[in-house]
């Protein structure tokens, strides 16, 4: 599915941008907020209130439903001065049953490298993410981004493994040899490998 945005709403949005007041603190310090708790509604907005509460401002996250828990992360900038009130407003989190870390973030490093996008789809069984991590980690092969997840085939019911895998290549490897390499292990683990667009 694709969304797009309405003539009005691309306006409405440019317009933000052009009224949009500039920071009157220096956002000097990056944290990566960890948290997982039991899912109710509310718990999103909970954490984005600690965060704008301490002057933080939203930068990324991945939030999801996994196992019957609410499980994510959460990129955010802030002054480094309000540090201590952004753990403070974490710890009130927990009063909505989710447990909330900071941990204090890496320095940006560029690297460098071509982009791969994998999809991975078989029947599934124990062993695949460790024989597919295990060929990429032979060829030094950092893996960017990787979601999976267990779906019911439309034929026999049976559960199907479903993966994509965000590649970083290094500049010296041919990305032939990376998808040739998976290729060979497809018949052992019994998945089909293909490229998608990043």
């Amino acid at each position: 599915m694709t969304f797009g945005f309405s003539k009005r709403s691309q306006m409405s949005y440019q317009w933000l941008l052009e009224s949009a007041e500039p920071r009157g603190e220096n956002m000097d310090r990056t944290v990566i907020l960890t948290v997982v708790g039991s899912d109710r509604p509310g718990l999103t907005r909970a954490i984005a209130d600690a965060v704008y509460a301490a002057g933080g401002n939203w930068l990324e996250s991945h939030l999801s439903r996994l196992g019957g828990k609410y499980v994510g992360s959460v990129l955010v900038e802030l002054p480094e001065e309000r540090l201590d009130e952004l753990e403070k407003a974490a710890c009130e989190i927990d009063a909505f049953g989710i447990k909330v870390d900071i941990i204090g973030s890496a320095k940006t490093d560029e690297r460098t490298g071509q982009s791969l996008t994998i999809e991975i789809v078989g029947q599934d069984r124990p062993g695949i993410v460790r024989e597919v991590t295990t060929v990429l980690a032979g060829l030094e092969v950092n893996i960017e981004d990787f979601a999976t997840a267990i779906e019911g085939s439309a034929w026999s019911g049976a559960p199907l493994f479903k993966g994509k895998m965000k590649l970083l290549v290094p500049e010296n490897l041919s990305t032939d040899i990376v998808c040739e390499a998976l290729e060979g292990i497809s018949g052992e683990i019994m998945v089909d490998f293909a490229t998608a667009a990043n």
